[in-house]
């Protein structure tokens, strides 16, 4: 694990990591919760979901892991199909390679991480907290699935630390999503950059900061988002099948490190 990559072996896992695998082509990475005894909790595509009505739902398919003809002699199927599964981490990685989400890292290092989806400013909560909420939405859910709204990686991020986006009209926590619509918005906003120079390393070196600097902002634990609150799983479910919501604490700024 550190700057170049996260990845580590299944011997170094320890219950309450946030973990994840790259699927296809490296177009997007699965996300979960590992739970112990070689188990992960994981929010998947079944059950209800919302697409994002353009070619990106053909493209992000694979979020979900690759299910084999042979079925698995140690998962057992999920009786509420309501997305949130238990599943053994061979079946959860599907033949990719295993890493792990890091969290409470300084400013430079989130920056430095090209890729979203792989790091957070936000601080993670304690394993037995983090397993707690894992099981408990494993048996009442985590909602309906959307690619940039309630995705696998925004379910592990609220597992680890509680917090959640409150506004449905934004993005949610994760930084996958972030990454997929910073690129274009980069490249869109540094355009009119034409007008002033035709330099073209200064207007890639402008569409890079646009990309870090929405990155930066979008990040959950940036202290950036006025969307953001901490809820407790229990009050979660509840919001979920009624549609309110109880803030269980004001989320504070983070400590900037330097």
């Amino acid at each position: 694990m550190g700057l170049l990559s996260n990845r580590v072996s299944k011997e170094r896992l320890k219950p309450g990591d946030h973990i994840y695998s790259w699927r296809t082509a490296y177009v997007y990475a699965h996300h979960g919760i590992y739970i112990g005894d070689h188990k992960v909790v994981h929010f998947t595509r079944r059950g209800q979901e919302v697409g994002t009505g353009t070619v990106l739902d053909l493209l992000l398919v694979s979020s979900g892991p690759a299910r084999s003809q042979v079925p698995c002699p140690t998962c057992t199927p999920p009786e509420d199909d309501h997305g949130v599964v238990a599943s053994c981490l061979d079946c959860f990685l599907s033949g990719g390679v295993l890493y792990r989400f890091e969290y409470s890292v300084n400013p430079a290092h989130f920056l430095a991480k090209a890729r979203g989806g792989t790091c957070t400013l936000a601080v993670a909560d304690p394993d037995e907290i983090v397993i707690h909420r894992a099981k408990y939405l494993l048996d009442n859910g985590f909602g309906c699935y959307n690619v940039f709204k309630n995705n696998c990686e925004d379910f592990a991020i609220y597992c680890k630390t509680g917090l959640l986006v409150l506004d449905q009209r934004g993005i949610g926590q994760g930084g996958q999503a972030v990454s997929i619509i910073g690129g274009p918005l980069a490249a869109v906003l540094s355009t009119p950059l034409r007008l002033v120079t035709t330099n073209v390393y200064g207007m890639a070196a402008t569409a890079v900061g646009v990309y870090c600097a929405s990155r930066y902002a979008a990040d959950i634990g940036s202290g950036m988002r006025r969307d953001v609150v901490k809820v407790s799983v229990e009050d979660l479910t509840r919001r979920l099948a009624t549609g309110m919501l109880q803030v269980m604490e004001p989320l504070s700024l983070p400590t900037i490190v330097s």
